[in-house]
């Protein structure tokens, strides 16, 4: 039973690979592709995260910065690729398209100096704008995330749906946009700067669980051989028994 419960799961995180595997060339085509229109609202239900995460798209529509909120996440000066890092937040910003519907965009990261919109009045762009960039899945929460605090103008995860309820907006996107570097006045928010080291681990969760099962077997084979050598050796006449 536990032989075979160890190489199903080595079976599994073999099948996991592959699909990993394939994903991460689908994201690396997609987030390289050119820019494609949003799926229409009336096929937001069906879509799967797998479907569309970085898929590469491009939305025209007026910035609400009334109902901006920022997410707190430092940003490693290792993984950076503009010129600011460090501490700072993400400014998530609701974006009315033409039709109505709003998609929350994540626009960029500012330091901890510049989270006030007012340091930065710059960036706040008004009227029509055209982003691009690339479609997220709305990030999950654990154990350790902490409570968002709206009220306190803190937020700690990219979650479309909770923003849109707490400022009241109808018709939200169920994913948001990370917005490509894109020469914002100031330089702040700076876009571009979704992580997409994505990890791919299942080849050693296998070997794990393969080894595993190898070494079961061996015990198993150990035992039966210690039984086997017992055995013989109960059988022998006394003075031939073996020490």
């Amino acid at each position: 039973m536990a032989l075979a419960i160890l190489v199903g799961l080595g079976v599994w995180q073999v099948r996991r690979l592959d699909w990993k595997t394939r994903l991460l060339a689908e994201i690396a085509e997609r987030t390289t592709a050119t820019p494609q229109p949003l799926p229409p609202e009336s096929q937001w239900a069906s879509l799967r995260h797998d479907d569309y995460a970085y898929r590469h798209v491009t939305l025209t529509g007026t910035f609400l910065h009334e109902d901006e909120v920022h997410v707190f996440r430092p940003l490693s000066p290792e993984t950076a690729k503009g010129r600011t890092s460090g501490l700072g937040d993400l400014v998530l910003t609701p974006l009315r398209l033409p039709d109505g519907v709003i998609v929350i965009v994540n626009r960029g990261f500012v330091p901890q100096e510049n989270v006030d919109p007012a340091s930065r009045p710059a960036g706040q762009a008004k009227g029509l704008v055209t982003v691009t960039g690339l479609m997220r899945e709305p990030e999950s929460r654990n154990l350790f995330t902490p409570a968002d605090d709206p009220k306190g103008g803190t937020w700690f995860t990219r979650d479309p749906a909770a923003i849109g309820s707490y400022f009241r907006l109808d018709r939200v996107a169920p994913f948001t946009v990370d917005a490509d570097a894109s020469g914002v006045p100031g330089d702040l928010p700076q876009g571009g700067e979704t992580l997409l080291d994505i990890p791919n681990n299942h080849l050693s969760y296998a070997m794990t669980w393969f080894g595993l099962a190898v070494g079961l077997c061996l015990v198993f084979v150990a035992f039966i051989w210690k039984r086997l050598f017992e055995h013989a050796n109960a059988s022998l006449p006394a003075g031939l028994k073996r020490l």
